[in-house]
C-alpha cells in the first residue's frame, strides 16, 4: 500500500486519473462506487456494460469505471484497460466457491500490457456477514504475495455501511493534502472482520526493501 499511496500523492494536479472497478457479479462494485460518490447506499441492479463517475479528492480528479462482472462480460474488461492507473478489485468475502475464478481473473488482468504500471486495491466486501472470509484468508487463497510487479493492498469493508471504504478514501485525500516526507506503509489488521488500517512512517531508506501487506 505504501507505493500505492505514494503514487496517489504524486498526481495531485487537476487532471483526471482513471480507475477501473472490477470483480465478479454480485461482489458489490456499484454499491462501492456510489459510496465513494454520495456516501450513501444506492439500490442497484446488475451492471450491464459499465457505469462511470468522477470522484474529486483534494482537487485530484479520479474517473472511476464500474465494469459489469457477469461471466459473459469479463472478456470485455480489457477494452477498459487503456490509461488505467488504479485497479479496484471487489470481492464477495462470502463467495468461497468462486474465489479461484477471481484469482484467475486477477492474474489475467495483471498480465495485460495496458495494466503494466497499475496499482491494485482489493476490497474484501461483505465483512459484516457471519460466514465471510478474513482478509488474511483471501490473501492466501489469491496468493497475493506472488504479486511482485504491482503495488497492492487488501482492505476489508462493508459496502452497505461504508466501513473500511471511507477509511481508505479519507487516507487518499489526506495523503494528497499533506504529503509526508517519509515512505508511507499501510498494514492490514489481521483481526477477523475488523477492517482497519494502521499508518506506519518509516525512513525512506528502510522502506525501499519493505513488503506491504
Amino acid at each position: 500500500m505504501g507505493l500505492l499511496i505514494a503514487k496517489l500523492m504524486s498526481i495531485f494536479a487537476n487532471q483526471e486519473h482513471k480507475v477501473i472497478i472490477v470483480g465478479l457479479d454480485n461482489a458489490g462494485k456499484t454499491t462501492i462506487l456510489y459510496q465513494f460518490l454520495m456516501n450513501e447506499v444506492v439500490h442497484t441492479s446488475p451492471t450491464i456494460g459499465s457505469n462511470v463517475e468522477e470522484i474529486v479528492l483534494q482537487k485530484t480528479h479520479f474517473l472511476m469505471w464500474d465494469i459489469g462482472g457477469q461471466e459473459a462480460l469479463r472478456s470485455t474488461w480489457n477494452t477498459y484497460y487503456s490509461n488505467t492507473e488504479f485497479i479496484i478489485l471487489v470481492i464477495d468475502s462470502t463467495d468461497r466457491d468462486r474465489l479461484l475464478t477471481t484469482r484467475e481473473e486477477l492474474y489475467r488482468m495483471l498480465a495485460h500490457e495496458a495494466l503494466r504500471d497499475a496499482s491494485v486495491l482489493i476490497f474484501a466486501n461483505k465483512q459484516d456477514m457471519k460466514d465471510s472470509m478474513t482478509t488474511v484468508e483471501i490473501s492466501q487463497l489469491l496468493t497475493l504475495s506472488a504479486i511482485k510487479d504491482h503495488p497492492w493492498h487488501i482492505q476489508g469493508c462493508c459496502a452497505l455501511t461504508g466501513e473500511g471504504i471511507w477509511l481508505t478514501l479519507s487516507s487518499w485525500a489526506e495523503s494528497v493534502k499533506h504529503p509526508p516526507t517519509a515512505e508511507m506503509l499501510w498494514v492490514s489488521s489481521e483481526q477477523d472482520r475488523v477492517p482497519a488500517l494502521r499508518l506506519i512512517l518509516k525512513d525512506r531508506r528502510q522502506a525501499t526493501s519493505a513488503q506491504t501487506f
